[in-house]
């Protein structure tokens, strides 16, 4: 819309300008042209007048007369002279004009002959000035147009622009936006409606995750006493076939507890995170710290290539979660290098964040269910991926296996334009920023 703006009041300036200024300084040339003729005529009347004059008084004319009415008055255009008397007596006075030029001549009623030369571009130029006093005047319109079309564009686009990431920092997850008056009445009632909108979510959202919380708190307590009661059978018995029944099944009754923790954490995510601009390239250096040890205790590398100046709009917990858990199943599963790396995406502000290795790469039977639940390629829960989907999901973004041999995978998510300042159009997110505490998930 900002452009819109811009454009619509330009061309209209441009068209105001051309269709007044042009016939005005064509009709203002023409006008100083006329004037500066009349006044040829004028001087050489005048002149005619007064060399009569002195022939009735007997008077001589010479060039001193004449010399007057070459310049004639201050600011006039200079001029060559010529009278000729009834006696045939010739006068001259002023310059020698070449070139074009421009000539009055006047007959008397003592039949003196007056005649009045001026340079045709002396009369050019007095008229041209018209025309650049004109295009002067036009070039200081069409920038006060364009100082006018640049603070009214700014003060419709940024309302608008802060209400756009009002939106989507609610459809992430904040609840409760800081939603300014902008002064533009249509823009200010839909800034109000949404701030109903949001606490009617919030509403929603408090008794999800109160729900989330009961039922967890209510699983976890069982488990737990099952847990310890299944510890006690295989402490207690002698029985090599019991004991090793009972190990397995508490490891199963763990397992079980790990899901319903996870469960927790993720519905906490995805109801509950909250977008804001986040510098990527300190979110991937906390990985970096966190799990460069472990790549070399496999003797592996553990690259990044991410630029300091990329950011992106991200729960940044739920940013690192992701990346964790990707990480540590390349960790796990891969081979040779792993890289970590930001592009550009194909869409306007999108970045793709990519971490791949050198490893054999994913199974052609698990490639298209790799994100689905319960899948996994014999270790872990096979929750991993799928959470660290839905996490992408409730950021406004989405993750993909978007290579197979060797595996990558893409995270894509909304950037930060670098001319926009987040501080002063985005609404601050709520929340402190990511634990350094590492997290991690496995397929």
């Amino acid at each position: 819309m900002r452009q819109r703006i811009l454009q619509t009041t330009i061309a209209s300036v441009v068209v105001t300008v051309v269709l007044l200024g042009l016939p005005l300084a064509i009709l203002g040339a023409r006008m100083v042209h006329d004037v500066e003729a009349r006044k040829l005529d004028v001087r050489a009347e005048e002149l005619g007048r007064v060399v009569d004059g002195r022939v009735q008084r007997g008077e001589s004319v010479d060039s001193t007369l004449l010399e007057r009415f070459s310049s004639y008055t201050t600011g006039s255009v200079e001029a060559s002279v010529v009278v000729v008397t009834a006696a045939g007596e010739q006068v001259q006075a002023g310059p020698t004009i070449d070139g074009r030029t421009v000539e009055t001549a006047l007959r008397t009623d003592g039949n003196t002959i007056v005649v009045i030369t001026v340079s045709y571009w002396d009369l050019f130029w007095r008229s041209f000035q018209i025309v650049l006093l004109v295009a002067a005047l036009s070039v200081a319109a069409l920038l006060v147009g364009l100082g006018w079309a640049v603070w009214q564009a700014n003060r419709l686009s940024a309302p608008l622009v802060y209400l756009a990431a009002s939106a989507e920092l609610l459809g992430s997850g904040q609840v409760r936006p800081r939603v300014e008056p902008s002064g533009v009445e249509e823009i200010d009632l839909v800034a109000q409606e949404l701030s109903r909108s949001a606490d009617r979510l919030a509403s929603r959202l408090a008794v999800e995750r109160q729900f989330s919380a009961d039922v967890s708190h209510q699983l976890r307590t069982p488990l737990t006493a099952l847990a310890i009661r299944v510890e006690e059978i295989m402490l207690a018995s002698e029985d090599e076939y019991i004991r090793d029944e009972a190990r397995k099944s508490l490891e199963q009754v763990e397992r079980l507890a790990g899901v319903v923790e996870d469960l927790r954490l993720r519905a906490r995510q995805t109801t509950g995170g909250t977008t804001e601009p986040v510098v990527l390239r300190e979110v991937v250096d906390q990985q970096m710290d966190e799990w460069s040890q472990a790549f070399a205790a496999q003797e592996r590398d553990l690259e990044i290539e991410v630029s300091d100046t990329v950011q992106v709009l991200a729960t940044p917990g739920a940013l690192a979660q992701i990346l964790a858990t990707l990480i540590e199943n390349s960790l796990k599963h891969g081979a040779g290098t792993t890289t970590v790396r930001a592009t550009a995406g194909h869409g306007a502000g999108a970045v793709v964040i990519t971490v791949g290795d050198e490893g054999p790469g994913v199974p052609e039977d698990l490639a298209p269910i790799i994100f689905e639940r319960e899948v996994t390629s014999g270790q872990g829960s096979g929750l991993g991926l799928g959470l660290a989907r839905d996490l992408a999901a409730a950021d406004g973004g989405r993750l993909e296996l978007s290579q197979r041999v060797p595996p990558v995978f893409s995270i894509f998510l909304s950037g930060v334009p670098s001319a926009l300042d987040p501080h002063e159009v985005l609404p601050t997110g709520g929340g402190p920023h990511w634990s350094r505490r590492r997290s991690r998930r496995r397929r």
